[in-house]
């Protein structure tokens, strides 16, 4: 963290995610050029941390019956044992700014009874009254520090709670007993972070039209080693799958006009040619990956350079769990190539190249835990979002 940023958060509750509201808010938010998106996870809050938070919430200098809404909501919705029965899975974002949060807030919205569509409560989220001022409904879609004297006594509370929390919620979720629900991967690229801009959040949204459920959440800055691990099996892949590419190049480079040479190239020479081109060919293909994927040149890093530090570019990684769930984001998401892929789906509407397609999605639950693996999203690494919280504290 910048020594200048300040750090706040929001938490999307468990009612905007079953609603698939998830996109639209993060998208809200990723559109702020104020905003540094810094920290994502999923949670699932237990009873400490809801009477430590309510109790902070009793402590805010608003209006007390929005007060005593806020935390009779909190109360009833995101207990582990809650009035309604549902699995209490949150999604915890965090962010940076000079004054993150003011630039939340504007984003975020305040508790309020006026019908708005500026921000992410007045359009998400609900809050009924009668005209006598009794609270009738309260569906915050989000909850923020809205007494700012709160944002770090709340900060401390999540960061405790991150700590003795799983990064990942695979078994909060109930199917039916005969079910056999999967557990896949998808990684938003990095080039959707290069800017402010709505649009992981609007692929998030595409996604939800699955049904599925995001059980896991975190930023990814892929280091030159988890790379290799992740895509070194392509270099070989390559290799033999571009050759015939390699000789067609050839081909046309020799046979312009005019002609290269005095003399003919037959198909065999051209093959021939091929093989010797086909490792480098290879070889330079997996480089762009790799540089695309940290921000760094394998081939040209510095002397004594950690190929285990971060990398430079910022990936979201998500994991989805339900009943065929591999299938159903690999359809969602389209081929490789978003120049074949059909109208409506995310590679279609958000790619640009092979590499710059939108997403990557595992193509099966055994490569989906290989790949968590690699990432740190296996659900027992240590939590990066209390290291940024507690630093930010300290």
């Amino acid at each position: 963290m910048s020594d200048n940023n300040t750090l706040s958060y929001l938490i999307i509750t468990p009612y905007a995610l079953l609603k698939s509201r998830t996109g639209g808010i993060i998208g809200r938010t990723l559109s702020s050029p104020a905003l540094r998106f810094s920290g994502i996870r999923m949670l699932a809050p237990d009873d400490r941390f809801v009477d430590e938070y309510i109790a902070t919430v009793d402590t805010y200098d608003v209006p007390q019956a929005r007060k005593d809404a806020l935390a009779r909501y909190i109360d009833h919705n995101i207990r582990p044992e809650n009035r309604l029965g549902r699995a209490n899975r949150v999604m915890l974002l965090l962010f940076e700014s000079r004054n993150a949060l003011r630039d939340l807030a504007s984003v975020a919205g305040p508790l309020e009874y006026e019908v708005r569509g500026d921000n992410i409560r007045g359009t998400y989220g609900d809050f009924v009254t009668y005209p006598s001022g009794e609270v009738v409904y309260l569906e915050p879609a989000v909850l923020f520090p809205d007494d700012p004297s709160a944002n770090n006594a709340h900060l401390s509370q999540i960061a405790s709670l991150v700590e003795r929390s799983p990064g990942v919620l695979e078994n909060l979720v109930q199917f039916p007993d005969d079910a056999a629900p999967q557990t896949t991967l998808v990684m938003l690229k990095p080039d959707l972070f290069s800017s402010a801009s709505a649009r992981p959040g609007n692929i998030i949204s595409m996604f939800s039209n699955t049904g599925l459920y995001i059980v896991g959440a975190r930023l990814v800055h892929m280091s030159i080693a988890q790379a290799f691990e992740f895509y070194g099996f392509l270099e070989k892949v390559f290799e033999k799958k571009l050759a015939r590419n390699v000789a067609l190049t050839l081909a046309g480079v020799l046979e312009g006009d005019p002609p290269v040479f005095d003399f003919p190239v037959v198909p065999g020479e051209y093959q021939a040619m091929a093989k010797v081109l086909a490792k480098k060919n290879a070889h330079a293909e997996f480089v762009k990956i790799v540089q695309y994927m940290t921000g760094y040149d394998p081939d040209d890093l510095p002397e004594g350079f950690d190929a285990s530090s971060p990398g430079r570019s910022m990936c979201l990684a998500l994991l989805y769990q339900g009943i065929d769930a591999v299938r159903k984001i690999r359809d969602r998401l389209g081929p490789t190539d978003p120049s074949k892929a059909e109208a409506g789906t995310v590679r279609r509407d958000y790619g640009a190249d092979l590499m710059r397609n939108g997403a990557h999605a595992s193509d099966s639950p055994e490569s989906a835990s290989r790949e968590r693996s690699i990432i740190g999203l296996s659900g027992g690494e240590p939590s990066e979002e209390a290291s940024l919280i507690r630093k930010y504290l300290s």
